[in-house]
């Protein structure tokens, strides 16, 4: 573990994140461990049973092992209690890093509470920071995400020669904010393109839901051009309302969805969905520790959104074209 109150060294640096700004205190100070010391990190995970998380793990992993550091994992199997109990045994144990994705962001007060009192830095990837203290919290480019999907959508859409401008939006459970940005995102961009979006509805992340509201949207507007719908389940659900209701989800309605789950691909490459924006679980875990390591040597962090200490990892679309590529 690495020892603390090690005499600072006069280091500076800056994570190199593609259009970032804003950042934190720029006269701190490195404190670089001594060559015999290794730096321990605890990593608390929202859900090993998911693949998301599970490459996640990978990246986080991986990037901390190749610096030498020691990697605790703590599974929190998506349950409140387990999470707060184990991100502060993990504390207890004596990391000198905690690196969190909280199944539960509001409760990451007592947490990141104990971590400060024991000057332990934390870092917050993906799901949401809960208005916690936190150091940093790395999140994909969901807005960015977003615009790429409604972008897609309009060439496609020309393609398909349809002169329909309406469009239709499927939204996460409202508490999902960080990916309520997705839908702004498309929405923001669709909208600039000259199209409509004439129903916007939630589906609460839920695939059984995504249909439903694809079926009442189809109701209610049947000439609708394309739908972005928040997640894949919702996605994949959604292009099967639209199949179901006679339509193809290509080349009649364009179906895009976000995350490029497994489902997602084999649909896009069966010709069940037009496209999805991928995340990189794996490449956030890797953002991480190089977050980590900039706070245990106090250096200074870059933000994608200072006002809220984030960093933004960049996304994908995946269209039937580039879906071999993903792993």
């Amino acid at each position: 573990m690495l020892k603390k109150g090690l005499l600072p060294l006069a280091l500076a640096g800056v994570l190199a994140v593609p259009a970032l700004a804003g950042c934190s205190d720029s006269n701190a100070t490195d404190s670089t461990p001594a060559k015999d010391d290794k730096v321990v990190v605890g990593f608390s995970v929202y859900d090993m049973q998911y693949e998301f998380f599970q490459k996640m793990e990978a990246g986080t992993r991986a990037a901390a092992t190749a610096k030498g550091w020691e990697f605790k994992l703590h599974d929190e199997k998506s349950d409140e209690n387990e999470m707060v109990t184990g991100a502060q045994a993990l504390i207890d144990q004596g990391v000198d890093v905690l690196i969190i994705s909280p199944f539960k962001p509001s409760a990451l007060g007592p947490i990141i509470a104990k971590a400060k009192a024991k000057g332990v830095p934390v870092i917050v990837d993906d799901i949401g920071g809960g208005g916690a203290p936190y150091d940093a919290i790395v999140i994909s480019d969901n807005a960015g995400g977003g615009k790429l999907a409604a972008d897609y959508m309009v060439k496609q859409i020309a393609a398909n020669n349809k002169t329909s401008k309406n469009v239709a939006s499927i939204t996460c459970e409202p508490s999902a904010v960080y990916a309520a940005r997705r839908n702004a995102g498309f929405k923001e961009a669709i909208e600039k393109a000259g199209f409509k979006v004439v129903a916007e509805l939630s589906g609460n992340s839920k695939a059984e839901e995504g249909y439903k509201v694809m079926k009442d949207i189809l109701a209610k507007n049947p000439d609708v051009a394309g739908v972005f719908s928040c997640n894949d389940p919702m996605g994949v659900a959604a292009a099967n309302a639209i199949k179901d209701a006679g339509k193809n989800p290509v080349t009649d309605i364009v179906a895009v969805g976000f995350n490029a789950d497994p489902e997602a691909i084999t649909a896009i490459k069966a010709g069940g969905l037009a496209a999805t924006v991928a995340q990189d679980p794996k490449a956030m875990g890797e953002l991480t520790v190089k977050l980590a390591e900039q706070a245990i040597k106090k250096q200074a962090i870059t933000f994608s959104n200072p006002a809220e200490r984030e960093v933004f990892n960049p996304v994908a679309l995946i269209t039937k074209e580039n879906a071999d590529t993903v792993k």
